[in-house]
């Protein structure tokens, strides 16, 4: 298996990644064929996974704008990923040249390429950190160089509470970080459920079986569930709904039906 130039030593390649796959799904570069074999695994299930990931981008991008209207200029991103064209600091500091984003992600290649992406970017940091740790992640240098946390921030947990269990308590890591975060904050959140699926669900469960078989088990959380997350926010309209439908800018008429799954809101807190 050959070993590409930009891939950080020490990494095994031959293991799938959630944020390579997701990086293959959107027509990335940086991913290996442990990660392009089990995309194409998942999408034996449920073919429309790119679109899935495409709407969640789009909805990102949406969200981010959002926060700059309501003069929100902070953004930590916390299971970032790879970045690709449009992510958070080009849509931020497009909209507010000067505004500042921190990355994390515990994948060494997102958080390499970050780096290689962000560099010269006065107003940009990468920091490899956990969910499961948020002190890690609030205490690093990046945030407290880059983020005020008197000010409000806009905790980004996009498509990555899905990877966490149950077991993990979720609840208790967003809940540690709401804590941490000024008043006039936002929750920008994605979540995948089986709800929206245009898919039978019994279908849609071999998905989850290839992401348990590379040891990162995909977490389908109920509307219910989903909403306990922003449990301390108060709700931005239109509130928790189907991850296209939050503020579209088009008309979704011709939208494809993968587009309607899972979950998206934005909270603030009081």
């Amino acid at each position: 298996m050959e070993r590409p130039a930009w891939a950080p030593q020490g990494i095994d390649i031959s293991i799938p990644s959630v944020a390579r796959v997701y990086d293959y799904y959107l027509g990335g570069s940086h991913n290996f064929e442990a990660d392009r074999e089990a995309a194409r695994a998942a999408m034996e299930f449920m073919p429309g996974l790119p679109k899935i990931m495409q709407a969640n981008r789009a909805f990102m991008r949406r969200a981010v704008r959002y926060a700059i209207a309501q003069g929100v200029t902070q953004f930590l991103d916390i299971g970032s990923g790879i970045p690709t064209f449009g992510n958070v600091h080009e849509v931020a500091q497009g909209a507010h040249p000067g505004a500042r984003v921190v990355y994390a992600d515990h994948d060494p290649v997102a958080v390499a390429h970050s780096r290689a992406v962000l560099e010269g970017n006065p107003d940009a940091g990468v920091v490899a950190g956990d969910l499961r740790k948020p002190q890690e992640i609030l205490r690093s240098v990046p945030v407290s160089e880059l983020l005020d946390l008197e000010r409000p921030v806009a905790l980004m947990l996009v498509a990555v509470l899905h990877f966490l269990e149950d077991a993990d308590d979720p609840y208790a890591a967003v809940a540690e970080l709401r804590s941490a975060l000024a008043p006039g904050s936002l929750l920008i959140l994605s979540h995948a459920s089986f709800d929206g699926i245009p898919v039978p669900e019994e279908q849609a469960s071999g998905t989850v079986g290839v992401y348990k078989n590379i040891r990162s088990p995909l977490v389908m959380r109920s509307r219910d569930a989903i909403a306990r997350f922003f449990e301390g926010y108060e709700m931005v309209e239109p509130g928790l709904v189907s991850i296209a439908r939050w503020r579209p800018e088009a008309s979704l008429e011709q939208e494809d039906p993968f587009a309607f799954s899972g979950y998206a809101g934005v909270g603030r807190t009081a």
